[in-house]
């Protein structure tokens, strides 16, 4: 079977969804049955080097932005165009561009309708994009039967065309939890991962921590990401707080620091509004961090009973909960077992299968 994948989230920052593309590329071409071509909808970066050896890579001579503009309006140019003849076509990152064959657009979540306040210009228009690639015949794969539920409501599309496939977890090697007190600067910290950007709730976690600290002298609140865009709620936050000398922004930490971090951490805060599903605190439970996180989107459904949920919004509530898992080792030991089982039961290769198995149907 031929398939051409959306590659182009491989260009940027490395995300979730870049997470999943790389997976599912890595996923498909160690298979026999499967050839796999890379497209790119960039206009001038290549994949090249992007994807692993013996994959296929095709490159949009047009912008994004320009191709988006015509596939919102019109069924041309045709995908094709630039991977040659395909059986299945998959937008990865909710756009799915015209083609003679099947098409199945992933849809992580719908941030756009529900937060359209915290979204780019660029964001705003999946919505349209959604649509017209339903109009023309489009299957969807959600990561969530929580994104199912939504999608079908809101484009109302037939359910027997939105497919739940979970994500995987890429599992890394074990962090040195010496090493994460050295890079957080301190031996006790609670630790939050991910991209700065007013969804993950930070501001409300700073809040949280501090009102706790007073009476944990040691304590350290980590805040690991790069900043997207809205961190000035953040940095008002923190200068706010009456522990700002113990709340630790230390930007975007690679691979090998993010282990660390997580081998080192005594909880792991996810007080997010909103997610299609929840990596980084799937993250913290493989490597045996007890886990807080925001009771929104589809976290109840991916982390079950193996974290503590609380309102995003309530203060007290994640507080509370902050220092009932910092001060009860029974709860954290009971936490980090179920974590462990509830991490391992998401796989690459179950979603790999998946995913091939709602390909040939279309077929």
């Amino acid at each position: 079977m031929r398939v051409a994948i959306d590659g182009t989230p491989l260009l940027g920052a490395r995300t979730g969804v870049a997470t999943m593309v790389e997976s599912l590329v890595a996923g498909f071409a160690g298979r026999d049955d499967t050839d796999v071509v890379a497209y790119a909808v960039s206009g001038r970066m290549a994949l090249n080097g992007a994807v692993p050896n013996g994959v296929r890579t095709a490159r949009s001579r047009l912008p994004a932005k320009v191709a988006w503009w015509f596939w919102e309006r019109v069924d041309r140019p045709r995908i094709e165009h630039w991977t040659g003849a395909v059986d299945v076509v998959h937008g990865t990152n909710y756009v799915g561009p015209p083609s003679a064959s099947p098409v199945v657009v992933t849809v992580h979540d719908l941030t756009f309708l529900r937060f359209p306040e915290m979204c780019t210009a660029d964001t705003l228009r999946f919505p349209r994009l959604i649509r017209r690639a339903i109009r023309r015949g489009a299957h969807i794969h959600v990561p969530s039967d929580f994104v199912r539920g939504e999608v079908i409501e809101e484009f109302g599309v037939e359910p027997s065309r939105v497919v739940r496939i979970h994500h995987g977890l890429t599992t890394s090697t074990a962090g040195d939890p010496q090493r994460g007190r050295d890079r957080a600067g301190a031996a006790e910290y609670v630790l939050a991962v991910g991209t700065v950007e007013p969804r993950k709730n930070l501001p409300t976690l700073v809040r949280a921590f501090d009102a706790i600290a007073r009476d944990r002298a040691g304590l350290v609140l980590v805040i690991a990401g790069p900043s997207g865009w809205g961190a000035d709620a953040l940095t008002a936050a923190i200068h706010a707080a009456r522990a700002a000398d113990r709340i630790h922004r230390i930007g975007y930490v690679s691979p090998s620091e993010r282990a660390d971090l997580l081998a080192g951490a005594r909880v792991f805060a996810y007080p997010s509004l909103y997610e299609g599903f929840g990596f980084p605190p799937l993250e913290a439970m493989a490597a045996g961090v007890p886990v807080v996180a925001g009771a929104a989107g589809a976290l109840p459904e991916v982390l079950g009973d193996a974290a503590l949920l609380v309102e995003p919004h309530d203060v007290d509530a994640l507080a509370g909960t902050l220092a009932q898992l910092l001060d009860d080792p029974a709860l954290r030991e009971q936490l980090v077992t179920r974590g462990r089982s509830r991490a391992a039961a998401y796989r690459w290769d179950i979603a790999v299968d998946g995913m091939l198995t709602l390909y040939r149907s279309l077929r």
